[in-house]
């Protein structure tokens, strides 16, 4: 369930190279992956993180803390959704450098439209687990999450608001750049 350390170092130069400043992760897990992000970003930088289980913020906040990052980090506790739909109603559109989705894969379609009004043009919404094991690919894989991701990655591959990468690190990681 956690990235893995090739994917983790991806995003820690992506995000570097995007000069960012802001970011937004959509399930924190462990916070492995918060700290790649947060470790990237630059001088003043702050991490959003947006997970509904206290408990697995209480693990990462641990993991935060002796990565020495709890500073940049802003916790939610609550369902994304709600937080992203909270900064859109404060005006925060346009705002934020790069954003991360590792969390429930039904949720993926809505948390792109939030993120993508969230992210600036140049900014990039990436989603881990969009090869799904590989049953993306297996025509017999017909489960509600593989469905949901399937349907993701054609959406992307399609839409014209956002150049769209997968690359085949870890488990699938969908790179979609706001235009």
């Amino acid at each position: 369930m956690q990235i893995t350390p090739d994917q983790g170092a991806f995003m820690h130069w992506l995000v570097a190279t995007l000069r960012a400043t802001r970011a937004i992760e959509v399930g924190v897990f462990t916070g492995y992956s918060s700290i790649a992000t947060a470790t990237a970003l630059g001088p003043g930088g702050k991490l959003l993180a947006c997970d509904p289980d206290e408990r697995a913020l209480a693990v990462a906040r641990r993991c935060w803390d002796r990565a020495g990052v709890l500073d940049r980090i802003v916790e939610h506790v609550r369902p994304a959704r709600e937080t992203l739909e909270l900064l859109l109603s404060a005006g925060e559109a346009g705002q934020y450098d790069f954003a991360f989705v590792d969390a429930d894969k039904r949720g993926y379609m809505g948390y792109y439209e939030q993120l993508l009004q969230l992210v600036r043009p140049g900014g990039v919404i990436a989603f881990d687990n969009v090869l799904w094991y590989g049953q993306v690919a297996d025509a017999g894989a017909t489960d509600a999450r593989t469905e949901a991701i399937r349907e993701l990655n054609s959406f992307l591959l399609a839409d014209e608001r956002i150049l769209f990468s997968l690359l085949p690190i870890s488990d699938g990681l969908a790179l979609c750049t706001k235009k």
